[in-house]
């Protein structure tokens, strides 16, 4: 096959640094190769695992190759297919989690290419923006709650960082489930959460989470999902019932109890998961709340709000 020489344009970094060195420029589209589609992105979702990778704090976890185009998250329109490439035509709109073993192409750029089998067809009843908000936070909670977590109706779930990205999808994902919701969040962030279904809400700040919860939840929580860790996971660990599970995105188990039923979660890529989580956004059960949008050339300026990790919803940059 001959190589592409198409162009594009991309946020590129060429070390572990701050937003400072970030770079945008023109750069080749990466080669279509057997099993992969190119896609034309209308708009990314950025996290704070994006300024996490930037910053080096994965590099021992991840491979990487210099220089990196940060994303992991996308929705965009097939424009090329590969060699054997057939579940979804040229001009179907899509979204992915698209985050590769290897670190180094990434979804803040005009294109990307990656393996079909990442790909669902996208919403059709939300915007390209929020769309493009769902695949990394609404996997990892799913990933979380379902799989790691084997919520089930009727259970309680304590979230904490019940405003950020994931427990915003997470919120939804355990209402969808029927199981009882106390969100944890600054108070300006609780009537964004009742919003989206939580039962219950808590202020971390000068407050006792974990007797808080006992409060509104005297038996404790069956599920504790973390997503913030620190001294709000620590002070949550006594609301956790006897054979309660705890499942976190940040704390790998070193400083837990050995006697707590621990998972940690990083989130993969799975298209099914997607093509459910697509259904409960059209059917309007799974709502994305954009925040702020920015275009290419402010990528910096978008990580940097991320980083603040304030963010109430999603930020997503459009191309």
């Amino acid at each position: 096959m001959t190589k592409q020489t198409k162009q594009m344009r991309a946020a590129t970094y060429e070390e572990f640094s701050g937003t400072e060195k970030i770079k945008v420029t023109t750069t080749d589209v990466p080669e279509l190769k057997e099993g992969e589609v190119l896609v034309r992105i209308k708009a990314a979702g950025v996290n704070p695992v994006d300024a996490a990778v930037m910053q080096g704090y994965l590099k021992d976890f991840l491979p990487y190759t210099f220089p990196v185009i940060p994303g992991w998250d996308m929705a965009g329109v097939i424009e090329d297919r590969g060699f054997s490439a057939r579940r979804f035509k040229v001009g179907e709109e899509v979204y992915a989690y698209a985050r590769r073993p290897m670190v180094q192409h990434g979804t803040f750029a005009e294109y990307v290419v990656v393996p079909e089998s990442y790909l669902a067809k996208r919403p059709e009843n939300i915007s390209w923006e929020e769309a493009s908000g769902i695949p990394l936070v609404g996997l990892t909670a799913y990933q979380s709650l379902y799989d790691a977590g084997q919520l089930q109706e009727g259970q309680t779930v304590l979230i904490l960082g019940g405003s950020g990205g994931v427990g915003s999808l997470g919120i939804q994902l355990a209402k969808e489930k029927g199981a009882t919701v106390i969100g944890v969040a600054s108070q300006k962030n609780h009537s964004f959460m009742k919003e989206l279904g939580a039962d219950h809400t808590i202020d971390y700040k000068d407050t006792d989470v974990g007797a808080a919860v006992k409060e509104v939840s005297p038996e404790g929580v069956d599920l504790l999902f973390d997503c913030v860790s620190g001294d709000t996971l620590q002070q949550s660990l006594k609301a956790l019932k006897s054979g309660g599970k705890l499942v976190s995105i940040l704390n790998h188990g070193e400083d837990l109890d050995k006697h707590i039923d621990f998972s940690y979660v990083f989130v993969e890529p799975n298209s099914s998961q997607l093509d459910h989580l697509r259904e409960l956004a059209d059917a309007g059960k799974l709502k994305v709340r954009v925040s702020e949008t920015y275009n290419l050339d402010e990528t910096a300026e978008a990580l940097q709000q991320i980083q603040t990790l304030h963010t109430t919803g999603k930020i997503v940059i459009v191309s």
